[in-house]
């Protein structure tokens, strides 16, 4: 019995510890003013950047991302599901849109801070 109490504080730990890591693989990053990347790509205020995303992510995950083909660069969705439009120059937690027709995905104030410097 002594044994298994004290194995709980232990599972615990390592279900905290790969809870955090879950989140943390989408987590997005600002490395330098007015750019923001998750593992697999970069933006900045004109959208989805090779450049950045070569210099922050790596060369290969550039290569990867630029060899799909013509994108639109000026609306994004990062791993973690933010999505962003550089033409309304807004990020939003999520890309879908309402019956009306509008976005519907909350306005993400701090990422459009930070992609924007609003």
């Amino acid at each position: 019995m002594q044994a298994r109490k004290s194995l709980l504080p232990v599972v615990g730990l390592l279900a905290a510890a790969y809870a955090s890591s879950v989140s943390a693989a989408d987590a997005l990053l600002s490395p330098e003013k007015g750019v923001l990347c998750d593992r697999y790509m970069c933006a900045d205020n004109r959208g989805v950047s090779s450049r950045l995303t070569q210099k922050h992510v790596g060369k290969q995950a550039a290569i990867k991302l630029f060899s799909q083909g013509d994108f639109d660069r000026t609306e994004f969705t990062f791993a973690s599901g933010i999505f962003c439009d550089v033409k309304e120059r807004l990020c939003r937690e999520g890309r879908y849109f309402d019956a009306d027709g509008k976005r519907s995905g909350a306005i993400s104030k701090s990422y459009t801070r930070v992609l924007f410097c609003r």
